[in-house]
């Protein structure tokens, strides 16, 4: 068990009052100070299982409130930071500076890293509860939603998760391989995810060279023959998902040109009065793109580029039609749309009306799944998340849950923030109330360290993880990239230990 003392200034923290006491009302002043060691407690030990951005801010908001807390971070994988590490476009730096928080939290005392340990395989939940005053579940969203469409299994068709992990480096995703010698690209949905695909797609290869892409999907982008990609919503323009940020690095991509139907915006415009204004925002960016005659210099671009791209409304798929061969995507049949209502409640009606795009690449992006862990934790297959109050996990006290795990894969990751910081100050609120008891002592990671120990795991910390990333940036830094990623457990695993 560790013992750890937080003092800040001349107060010590007192556990079993929640509040800050001054060191001497303990008899403790000056040059009498008792050691260290005496004023010592042992704290609640609290397990976060998953090192994304719902893992980490949970524990910042733990550890921030309540110093007294230990907090142990459980990962799959030897690396941390999840979906910022996996999940964010190479080319939006700026987003994964995040990490630098998390870096400090997992640096702070009362916190520790423990990767390449997979729960339910390594360790099971029930030890974990058995050695943990709390457990926290946050290991996100790992499965894909599927099309459930014929053809769905040729060559050729991707989910956006698996594409996204390919070009990220995601260890589970890196002999994907994608068949990128076609014209004609589409991806279904209109979310973020859906923009990252179709903008890595198109990017010019020396703008993706100065980021954190992998080297062998650098390597098959520059050989792509990728020209178009078309992104496809089963509703209109006033329901799509992306935001106005990720839109207009589309409309500003070099070498590329919108390539929009007019049609698809009929009466959108008169619409516009009785929508937020972010919507609105969003909304008027695509119909200037759409319908507005760029200026000279705006077209001197477009009539040089090479690329085009464009959002394709109402339109839901129906088939992946074969090749010849029977075994390679040539085209996708879709369902022409009408819809029924307005605004974000409007629902896509099928008209009867159809259409074959040829196409030999088809990426879906229509959302990420989260999966159960264990048989004893309550999960809703059709939200695909585990059911709870506040993060409290229903009829199961003591264990929790935060991030997509909770909400389902929504929001970017300030709403993670946001959500992870609430399941926090539930937890904190039940240690408060007495609910969750935590006035006996548990053993924490002694007794996991015990168990793992047994069955031939060795746990990387988090200054193991430094070793990783020291490497990746020197090999990034010796070809003009942030870093350039190791791939494969493996390797990651014989740096760590070295």
């Amino acid at each position: 068990m560790r013992a750890h003392t937080f003092l800040s200034g001349l107060k010590v923290w007192n556990p079993g009052k929640t509040t800050w006491v001054n060191r001497a009302s303990n008899g403790v002043s000056g040059r009498a100070r008792a050691p260290l060691s005496s004023l010592s407690s042992h704290g609640p030990q609290v397990c976060v299982v998953g090192s994304g951005p719902a893992g980490f801010y949970t524990a910042q908001h733990l550890i921030k409130v309540r110093p007294d807390v230990q907090v142990d971070i459980y990962e799959r994988l030897p690396v941390p930071f999840g979906l910022v590490r996996f999940g964010v476009a190479p080319d939006h730096p700026e987003v994964k500076n995040v990490i630098n928080t998390f870096t400090q939290t997992a640096k702070q005392a009362p916190c520790s890293f423990y990767g390449n340990v997979n729960v339910g395989k390594d360790v099971c939940l029930e030890e974990l509860r058995q050695a943990y005053h709390a457990v926290v579940l946050s290991y996100g969203a790992e499965g894909n939603r599927t099309l459930g469409i014929p053809g769905e299994h040729l060559a050729g068709v991707y989910s956006a998760k698996d594409f996204v992990g390919w070009y990220n480096g995601l260890p589970s995703c890196t002999q994907l391989s994608p068949d990128l010698n076609c014209d004609t690209a589409v991806i279904l949905g209109q979310g973020n995810v859906a923009l990252d695909v179709a903008r890595v797609l198109l990017a010019p290869v020396q703008m993706l060279k100065k980021t954190d892409i992998t080297a062998p999907a650098l390597e098959a982008l520059a050989a792509s023959r990728v020209s178009r990609v078309l992104i496809v919503g089963r509703r209109g323009p006033l329901q799509v998902a992306c935001t106005i940020k990720e839109l207009r690095e589309m409309v500003n991509l070099p070498g590329t040109k919108p390539e929009m139907l007019a049609a698809d915006f009929d009466g959108v415009a008169e619409a516009l009065k009785d929508v937020a204004r972010p919507r609105k925002r969003l909304t008027e960016l695509m119909l200037k793109t759409a319908l507005e005659r760029p200026g000279e210099k705006e077209q001197e671009r477009r009539s040089t580029a090479h690329r085009s791209w464009g959002l394709r409304f109402c339109r839901s798929p129906l088939e992946v039609l074969p090749d010849p061969s029977g075994q390679k995507t040539a085209a996708l049949r879709l369902a022409v749309n009408r819809l029924e209502s307005s605004g974000e409640g409007a629902r896509a009606v099928l008209t009867g009306q159809e259409e074959v795009v040829p196409c030999g690449l088809v990426i879906s992006s229509i959302g990420y799944k989260s999966l159960p862990l264990d048989p004893a934790v309550p999960f809703d297959p059709s939200k695909a998340i585990v059911p709870n109050n506040m993060g409290r996990v229903t009829k199961a006290a003591g264990l929790y849950v935060s991030g997509w795990l909770k909400t389902g894969p929504v929001g970017v990751i300030a709403n993670t923030m946001n959500s992870s910081f609430d399941t926090a100050r539930s937890l904190l609120e039940d240690m408060s109330s007495g609910s969750l008891d935590v006035s006996t002592n548990k053993p924490g990671f002694n007794s996991i360290r015990t168990l793992l120990d047994k069955r031939g795991i060795k746990p990387v910390t988090f200054s193991d993880w430094e070793k990783i990333n020291q490497l990746e940036s020197q090999r990034g830094a010796a070809t003009g990239k942030p870093r350039e990623k190791i791939l494969s457990v493996e390797e990651m695993l014989k740096v760590a230990q070295t």
